[in-house]
């Protein structure tokens, strides 16, 4: 397994990321960037977080981790997706790890009953297992 990187430029962040944030911003000024990214993003302000989520692309659209799916499954996503997004105000992130996205709907019927307060947490821990596991994956 490859060692988690001490030191990461903006760009290799912005890769690993989604693009830039204030949460890239401040991880390039940290050692150890994706070993305590998860401590980094719970300092910043809830705008920030958001921020960072956004840059993720919603399960469904085309992604390197997301591949094709059955059209009643990414219809069902779109729609949930949509509902996830009016109620919390953030995009919805999982960390899909090769997984269908038919195995993703259980997982944000679930995640849509919890408070916006977990949501938002859980989202940024999701992204910073993605980070993670894309670096592994270079």
């Amino acid at each position: 397994m490859r060692e988690l990187p001490r030191e990461l430029t903006v760009e290799e962040l912005e890769e690993l990321f989604g693009g830039r944030s204030a949460l890239v911003g401040v991880l390039a000024e940290t050692e150890d960037p994706l070993g305590r990214a998860e401590e980094v993003a719970a300092g910043l302000s809830d705008e920030d977080k958001i921020e960072a989520l956004a840059g993720h692309p919603r399960i469904g659209e085309p992604s390197p981790e997301q591949s094709g799916e059955d059209p009643a499954v990414l219809t069902e996503l779109a729609y949930l997706n949509q509902v996830y997004e009016e109620k919390f105000g953030f995009r919805f992130v999982v960390f899909v790890a090769g997984r269908p996205r038919s195995e993703v709907l259980p997982v944000l019927r679930e995640r849509l009953a919890r408070t916006r307060e977990e949501e938002l947490e859980t989202g940024l821990a999701e992204l910073v297992a993605i980070a993670q596991d894309r670096w592994q994956r270079r």
